[in-house]
Parts: C-alpha cells; structure tokens; sequence
C-alpha cells in the first residue's frame, strides 16, 4: 500500500484492508503462477522474457532516487483504481460500498479503493517476483508456498520493513543486484549454462548479508562523526 494511500485510511481500518489486499493476492499469484509455469512449459523462449523483466527491474532499483519515483508510482497505481472503481471520499466504517447522498446508488467507499490499489500493486510486484521463484524452481507448488510464506508474512512485518527500507541506504541497491543475478541465471540456463542451487543462494545471501551490513556501517560511522 502506498504512503500517501496508506496515510489516508484510518488506523482501525488499515488492517483490514489489508487483510483483504492478501486475500486477493494469494488468489491472483496461483493463477499468475499457473500460467508462468505453464508458458515456460510450452514456450522455452518464454524464459528470456521473464530474465529481461528482472533485469529492467534491476535497472529501475538501481536508478531510481528513492521517495520521489515511490509517491509517482503511487499516484499512478491511485489513478488507475480510481479509474477502475468510482470511489467517495467519505468512509462507511468496514463497508466496502455505501449510499450516494446526491443520487441514492451504491458507490465504493475509499476503503474498497485502497483494496484494489493493494492488488494492482501486487500485480506489479509479482512480475518481478515469480519470475525469480522460477528461476530456482519450476515446481508450481513449491513456487505457489513461497509466495503464499512471503504475502502471509508481509502483514506480521509491515511496519518492520517499511523502517528497514528507510533505515538501511544499502538494501534496495542489494535487492536490484539480486534480481540482477537472478535474472542473468535464468537466461544462462536457456543457454544450457547451469548453475548449481547451492550457489545461487550463496550469492543471495552474500548479496543480502553485505547490503545490510554496509547499511549498519554506515549508520555507525555517522553516528561517529556527529
């Protein structure tokens, strides 16, 4: 959920849309998934598709400056839901529809528009993310469980990596070097180039151990020099 969309919802109300922001997302990924498995299947070249989408998201992570392209993106992601469903800005408590005063129709409530946010948000992460599960595994189960671990999990650690994003300058460039090697593994494995499991997940962690402990120095050695 965006910051400003986020800012927006009541606190009381936030889990709920949340809720069914997850919801949504765990139905939307198995069919996402399911269609995945099966292009890589039946199209082989499909798997050069999904190594560019990795790399280009490698490439925006890497480029992009921070907070400004993220309110971008989400007014572009706010424009698009409230295209989607026509919207009051008044909420209704829990309820996703409510009554027009002017005309007496059903209209969404702004709680029903953060939910469809939720989900074309998600939409757009699960293009970077299924694609590098794939790269590891192209068992729909285990591709499925992961992402399904990883959603259930985003709502306990919300707040939590919201603060580690902000808190630790070397994450996102070590996440955009991650999807960079992932993406650069599937397309040497379309080229019959293999490269062990045991490895990749070496150099994941590496890459992921080293952008946090560069972030934890740095944060030291300012706290040093002031």
């Amino acid at each position: 959920m965006g910051r400003r969309l986020g800012a927006q919802v009541p606190v009381e109300l936030q889990n709920v849309a949340l809720k069914w922001g997850i919801v949504g997302a765990i139905l939307m990924r198995g069919v996402m998934i399911l269609v995945g498995v099966e292009l890589i299947e039946r199209f082989r070249h499909i798997v050069l598709l999904f190594a560019g989408i990795l790399l280009f998201s490698a490439y925006k992570l890497l480029v992009e400056g921070g907070e400004e392209e993220h309110m971008s993106e989400d007014n572009a992601v706010m424009g698009l839901a409230r295209r989607l469903v026509r919207a009051t800005d008044k909420f209704d408590g829990d309820k996703f529809f409510t009554r027009d005063a002017a005309t007496g129709g059903r209209i969404a409530t702004p709680l029903l528009l953060c939910v469809v946010c939720i989900e074309l948000s998600d939409f757009v992460f699960a293009v970077d993310s299924i694609p590098a599960v794939l790269a590891i595994s192209k068992d729909p189960f285990i591709v499925y469980s992961s992402n399904i671990f990883a959603i259930a999990a985003l709502r306990a650690f919300y707040t939590l990596i919201a603060r580690a994003v902000a808190s630790l300058p070397y994450l996102r460039p070590a996440v955009a070097l991650i999807l960079g090697f992932v993406g650069l593994k599937m397309g040497a494995e379309y080229f019959h180039v293999e490269i062990p499991t045991t490895v990749s997940l070496g150099v994941i962690a590496a890459l992921l151990g080293g952008g946090i402990g560069l972030s934890l120095l740095e944060r030291r050695r300012e706290r040093t020099s002031s």
